[in-house]
């Protein structure tokens, strides 16, 4: 790993730190890196900085272009992976026994299949994150840790946090190292294609609806993106699975209505988790998805997304499905991914559980969850996979080699928390954006990072959930 160009003096200079923290926050205030509090979430009475760090974390420049130069071949690998139904029932096979929330994704991605597709635009929003592995033989390489296909996150603040930083670097005196942050608007990225979409969908009169959650503490992280559409003339609703099931319906033509408006795209920002979902969420879900609006992200992109799709992509030979005539986008996919193992029954199962059973601590062990918190670690493994080994249970599961980050020395400021000199690991996001008509890719883009830091002795979780917070690369 690069060594960190914030000096040792300036990290371990009390009085200075102290005037920075008080810099730092009042320039995130002032620059709308912004959260709701635990205490009032529905309100914006009150509202605080959202949790960041007090400097930014080096990454090299030649892994941080790696991550960059790799998403637009993932954005095609995710839109093919969502449109072959023979690969998603033959990879989901086994976990739709043990799993319920994928099995009704995948029970709702039959329907719509027999049923005959209503919408020929494809809008495409996620976010591919990656550790910088500092494992075997000396050299850091970039491997992915996930891709998040529904409801990707921090485009909004992360536009925002180079600015805050930029000027903690001049208050502390650090001009030279000021110019390594890099400019990032994933906002205006997103809020490109989603417009494009828009467009496309050809109704001058129809919204872009916003599918939140019930709660949403991180209400100005979507209102960036939301500006941007505003910005352009394009009318912006935001509704909740509930608010669809009562105030909506599809017309003869299949066009989706909410509250009397026609919706030209819905853009989810929830829905992730079983728990965002009673029986009428479902039902609300089937209709949109019936629908004629445009679908960020249809069912099948969700579904490109499980944990189980991205170990059955790293089997021999599956990426050159997807990519019959293209190896060098299948080489640099390849290139960033670490040992992915199934748990399904069977020899290979078998081998895969003697091996965690063996070494826990190389390993995470990854339910088909999004949202962060969710992983298991260490001994932890042990206990799960000692109950489920000879049981089905397992094949709710896959298996990861554990990433080895090398720590960075930063603070962490988070409302309401002392701040203490840490040791921390960051994750690196990078956007991804597409639109595809029919079998035409309109749009295929980069559209922008994001860095999230989280103090070493956390495993697991990001900003959302309360453990990880944002950061900027300060490229090296």
């Amino acid at each position: 790993m690069a060594s960190n160009p914030i000096p040792e003096e300036v990290l371990m200079n009390e009085a200075l730190i102290q005037d920075l923290q008080e810099v730092a926050k009042d320039s995130a205030l002032l620059h709308g890196v912004l959260m709701r509090t635990r205490e009032s979430p529905s309100s914006s009475e009150v509202v605080s900085y959202a949790p960041f760090t007090l400097f930014p974390t080096p990454v090299p420049r030649d892994l941080f272009e790696q991550a960059l130069q790799v998403q637009t071949h993932f954005n095609l690998l995710v839109d093919r992976v969502s449109r072959d139904a023979e690969f998603l029932e033959q990879a989901l096979a086994s976990t739709i026994e043990v799993d319920d929330f994928t099995a009704r994704l995948l029970s709702i991605y039959r329907q719509v299949l027999k049923e005959g597709c209503s919408q020929s635009l494809a809008l495409g929003l996620n976010r591919s994150d990656y550790m910088l592995d500092s494992g075997k033989g000396g050299g850091t390489s970039l491997k992915q840790i996930e891709i998040n296909t529904i409801a990707a996150s921090f485009g909004g603040l992360s536009s925002r946090t180079p600015i805050v930083h930029r000027h903690v670097l001049k208050v502390a005196g650090l001009l030279d190292v000021e110019k390594k942050i890099l400019d990032n608007n994933p906002a205006a990225g997103l809020a490109k294609a989603i417009a494009k979409a828009w467009e496309l969908y050809g109704s001058e009169r129809a919204v872009v609806m916003f599918l939140v959650e019930n709660v949403q503490v991180n209400i100005y992280d979507h209102r960036y993106v939301e500006n941007e559409l505003w910005n352009r003339n394009i009318a912006v609703i935001r509704r909740r699975f509930a608010d669809v099931y009562k105030g909506g319906f599809l017309d003869q033509d299949k066009r989706l209505f909410v509250d009397g408006r026609e919706v030209a795209i819905v853009y989810f920002r929830n829905g992730y988790m079983p728990q965002n979902y009673t029986e009428q969420g479902w039902e609300a879900r089937v209709m949109m998805e019936r629908s004629r609006a445009v679908k960020c992200p249809d069912i099948g992109t969700h579904l490109a997304g499980t944990k189980k799709v991205q170990q059955e992509l790293t089997r021999p030979g599956v990426l050159e499905r997807f990519f019959p005539d293209n190896p060098t986008a299948v080489a640099q996919i390849r290139a960033t991914f670490t040992g992915l193992y199934t748990l399904d029954m069977g020899e290979e199962g078998d081998r895969t559980v003697a091996m965690a059973l063996a070494n826990p601590e190389h390993f995470v062990l990854k339910p088909q969850r999004e949202g962060g918190g969710n992983n298991i670690y260490g001994e932890e493994i042990r206990q799960v996979l000692d109950k489920a080994r000879g049981s089905s249970d397992r094949t709710a599961y896959i298996l990861m080699d554990k990433i080895q980050p090398q720590p960075v020395k930063n603070y962490l400021l988070r409302s309401g928390c002392a701040v203490k000199l840490s040791s921390c690991l960051s994750e690196l996001g990078v956007f991804g954006a597409y639109i595809r008509q029919d079998n035409q890719m309109v749009l295929n883009e980069c559209a922008g990072h994001l860095l999230r830091t989280k103090s070493a002795e956390h495993s697991d979780g990001g900003v959302a959930a309360g453990v990880a917070v944002l950061d900027n690369p300060l490229i090296v």
